[in-house]
């Protein structure tokens, strides 16, 4: 899978581009993922990538010129066509788990990271590119939304994570959250573990791991439910 990163920070992504699991997807050859500078794209001395938006207004517009140019630069993956270009933006589609599994079977990904006031809206409609947020929330720029999209979709590139089974009993993957979750000390400052994760009963675990999944949904996540999760009684 190739993924290329257009932004006018490349610094950002420096460190996290080396750790973690998406560190070893990119050093394994698992993820080709590339971080491209849109300055490097202006034609003038100054490197300028926005300007002024048109109708008056705070702020600054990013430019349609720039990243249409670093786009169209961008060297295609053999036998991958065109990429599909995903322009971060709290303006855009919310990302979910099933928009995360869809992203992951691509084979050419782009993510473009807005700054400032935005965007222009040329780059939506001419690239085309699809409008992507993280949540209904604003951040400085599109470069930690861009780093959430790595994160998620690398780790559902086969071979990324170890035990891929463990992919498919996660939050999201059966439309509730995950059910709790504990370890050693079987007590710590008398908080103690529930008794059927020690019990050796294997059929009762997984009957209490799915109802305290849904009852966790229910404490902090109701709008996932439907009317058949309703608790009984």
């Amino acid at each position: 899978m190739r993924i290329d990163v257009l932004t006018i920070f490349p610094g950002i992504f420096e460190g996290p581009l080396r750790e973690s699991l998406l560190g070893k997807a990119v050093a394994g050859g698992l993820v080709d993922v590339r971080v491209h500078d849109i300055r490097d794209r202006a034609t003038d001395r100054h490197r300028q990538v926005d300007d002024e938006p048109f109708g008056g207004g705070p702020g600054m517009v990013m430019k349609p010129e720039p990243i249409f140019a670093a786009v169209e630069a961008l060297e295609p993956p053999p036998g991958a066509g065109q990429p599909r270009v995903l322009l971060l933006s709290p303006a855009g589609r919310r990302m979910d788990q099933s928009l995360v599994r869809e992203l992951a079977g691509e084979r050419w990904l782009v993510l473009v990271c807005g700054r400032y006031e935005g965007v222009d809206e040329r780059v939506v409609e001419g690239l085309p590119a699809e409008e992507v947020s993280i949540g209904d929330y604003v951040l400085s720029g599109g470069e930690v939304p861009a780093l959430v999209v790595l994160e998620a979709v690398t780790r559902l590139v086969p071979g990324v994570v170890g035990r891929e089974d463990s992919l498919h009993r996660e939050s999201f993957e059966d439309g509730v959250l995950d059910h709790p979750h504990y370890t050693r000390p079987a007590e710590f400052r008398g908080m103690g573990v529930p008794d059927v994760l020690r019990s050796g009963d294997h059929a009762a675990v997984e009957r209490w791991r799915r109802e305290a999944a849904l009852e966790k949904t229910r404490r902090n996540r109701p709008d996932l439910l439907g009317p058949d999760d309703a608790p009984e009684g």
